[in-house]
């Protein structure tokens, strides 16, 4: 799949939004810095109806977002060291309530996370170009894959 630039972009994440399994999902994203992870996480965002600044958690590790049907948790493991900070964090207890988990960095903490939903590879390939990989990795996977692949993304 191709994202010729940022607007293809956000017509895949509100395609992604509209997908009743999105409440409940675990998506690992993968890619480069500068590939577009947070790029593709704030129109995500944005489409299930988050308002305001939506901030990269790179240094707070993660980002919480509560909408009145969903609840949001973006990571960003980057910057991640220390397996200690998971325990003391909480994180554990953030990824065994109902909600949306969407995690950059997944490398830097896959003997501590669950098993992910749906994991999305982005590979710059120009300026603006990104080619993207999905690999669904559940039933739920397979649902969110539905509500992207073959479809025609409005311009």
């Amino acid at each position: 799949m191709q994202w010729v630039d940022e607007a293809a972009t956000g017509r895949f994440a509100s395609a992604l939004a509209q997908s009743p399994a999105i409440a409940n999902a675990f998506i690992t994203l993968q890619g480069d810095l500068g590939a577009g992870k947070t790029t593709f996480v704030r129109h995500l965002l944005q489409a299930l109806g988050v308002t305001g600044r939506i901030k990269s958690p790179t240094y707070a590790i993660v980002e919480t977002y509560e909408l009145e049907t969903l609840s949001i948790s973006h990571f960003d493991f980057y910057r991640f060291n220390d397996p200690q900070e998971w325990e003391d964090a909480g994180f554990r207890d953030i990824f065994a309530t109902t909600g949306l988990k969407l995690v950059e960095w997944p490398q830097k903490a896959t003997a501590l996370l669950p098993h992910a939903d749906l994991d999305i590879g982005i590979t710059v390939d120009g300026n603006e170009a990104r080619t993207v990989t999905l690999r669904p990795l559940s039933v739920v996977g397979q649902s969110l894959m539905k509500a992207v692949v073959g479809k025609d993304l409005p311009a």
